[in-house]
């Protein structure tokens, strides 16, 4: 799945224009590169987000195009 999409999906940022302009800033980086919003997210995955002064640092455990958002939580885990 698209960095992007999953960023969305996983309501770890609420729109995708807003992944997408995140990824293009050179914010999320996977494993520890830089990534553009078209790289693909695999399980397993560790994401890190900026967010202004602030990093997030999550682990992909699921994939799913959709998903409730309830069930949002489920598809990552915070490190």
């Amino acid at each position: 799945m698209r960095l992007d999409k999953y960023l969305k999906v996983s309501r770890l940022i609420k729109r995708r224009t807003i992944a997408n302009e995140a990824c293009d800033a050179g914010r999320v980086s996977i494993n520890g590169r830089p990534a553009k919003a078209s790289a693909e997210v695999k399980i397993g995955d560790v994401l890190e987000i900026g967010f202004g002064g602030k990093a997030v640092k999550v682990e992909v455990i699921a994939i799913q195009e959709t998903t409730k958002k309830d069930d949002a939580k489920e598809m990552f885990k915070y490190l």
